[in-house]
């Protein structure tokens, strides 16, 4: 009897682990970084963390992500005087413990388990049409060490699972860039559009616009100003490339195109296009879960997350999400969930929304500060 009881007992402590999920989720337009729990059927929002240091500026809070060890959180702060900044954090007090100054608008980031550094684009929102940065940051000291040269725009990247190779992508240059994480150098370009790209015409001034409320998928950048630039070796990306993310085991990386309105696939031994997938409107930010059996991608331009089977490059389900702009993506490691950051629109709550991905099918939500932005999953407990 004692053993059928101790056997019970093993089963329901078996069954209760691991329903706890932790999440952080940026809010672009209030400051402020909501780390939220998800325990299977309700998210709640656990705490609220201010971040930035002026208090009558909205400094943009927008890249996320948590180390290898998941002792400490990163964020980058877009908005700057005029440079943008990287903050260090512990995810034990969720307090400050470091920061450096890096490029302009700082973008999307990663560590590489590999070298243990830290690589952050700079999206140079602000800036001129020229090409932009890495940014490749000692996490431990909190020094940038060097700043390697890439595309116009680089928004969306992600480190290899074995840490050898940074990946990003040009938004406005149409490229993928794959960098070698040991030498800090590119080792190889791949142009997106092919040779189809179109020349820049005739652009109008960004002076004085919000680029906290702007909707990058929707943005129309051939007719931005470069104020006397050359627009003859300017090109404007049919394809505008947002996000890419490497598969856990296929060596491949899948590239979002907001503009062309699929997902690429591209194969790195090849190093060319193997596939396209199309998508709803302007897929934004893209996530494999672990297992590597789905890919999911928000889509900003129809406020809704698709659900692919990569095996079948199919895809299961379009799920509407909670508001209209949808934007970032991050699956727990279980492979069971994806963790969707919604921004809204004008006064509107940001919210992060929960899919199921065995049901392909939204499960939760919960609002949250303005323009839920950057999103990383950080454990489950």
């Amino acid at each position: 009897m004692r053993s059928l009881i101790l056997i019970f007992l093993v089963g329901l402590s078996s069954i209760s682990v691991g329903q706890n999920y932790y999440i952080y989720v940026t809010a672009e337009s209030e400051d402020e970084v909501a780390l939220i729990k998800f325990d299977g059927k309700e998210a709640v929002v656990e705490e609220t963390i201010p971040v930035g240091v002026w208090p009558a500026e909205i400094e943009g809070p927008h890249g996320i992500n948590v180390s290898p060890d998941g002792k400490y959180w990163y964020l980058s702060l877009a908005h700057g005087n005029p440079y943008g900044t990287l903050y260090k954090y512990s995810t034990e007090t969720n307090e400050v413990v470091g920061k450096v100054e890096l490029g302009l608008f700082p973008a999307s980031l990663q560590v590489s388990e590999a070298t243990g550094l830290l690589y952050c684009v700079n999206f140079n929102l602000h800036g001129d049409m020229v090409p932009s940065t890495v940014s490749v940051v000692d996490p431990e000291e909190m020094i940038e060490v060097q700043r390697i040269e890439t595309g116009v725009m680089p928004h969306g990247s992600r480190i290899s699972p074995d840490g050898m190779y940074h990946y990003s992508v040009g938004m406005m240059s149409g490229e993928l860039f794959e960098i070698n994480t040991l030498r800090l150098k590119v080792d190889r370009v791949l142009k997106l559009d092919g040779e189809e790209k179109q020349e820049m015409g005739e652009m109008a001034s960004m002076g004085g616009m919000d680029h906290s409320q702007m909707d990058h998928g929707t943005m129309d950048h051939s007719k931005m100003s470069q104020g006397g630039m050359n627009h003859d070796k300017m090109f404007h990306s049919k394809v505008k490339p947002t996000w890419v993310i490497p598969h856990p085991t296929n060596n491949k990386v899948y590239v979002a195109g907001n503009g062309s309105d699929e997902i690429l696939e591209v194969d790195l031994e090849k190093w060319e296009i193997t596939n396209r997938l199309k998508t709803g409107k302007a897929p934004y930010n893209v996530d494999i879960s672990p297992d590597g059996k789905y890919l999911v991608a928000t889509y900003k331009g129809s406020g809704e997350t698709g659900v692919w089977d990569l095996a079948k490059n199919k895809e299961l389900a379009r799920v509407k999400n909670t508001r209209k702009v949808s934007h970032g993506v991050s699956i727990s490691s279980d492979s069971k969930y994806a963790f969707v950051s919604v921004e809204g629109i004008g006064g509107e709550p940001g919210t992060m929304d929960v899919i199921d991905l065995k049901k392909a099918a939204k499960v939760a939500s919960v609002d949250m500060g303005k323009q839920a932005g950057g999103i990383i999953f950080w454990k489950q407990e």
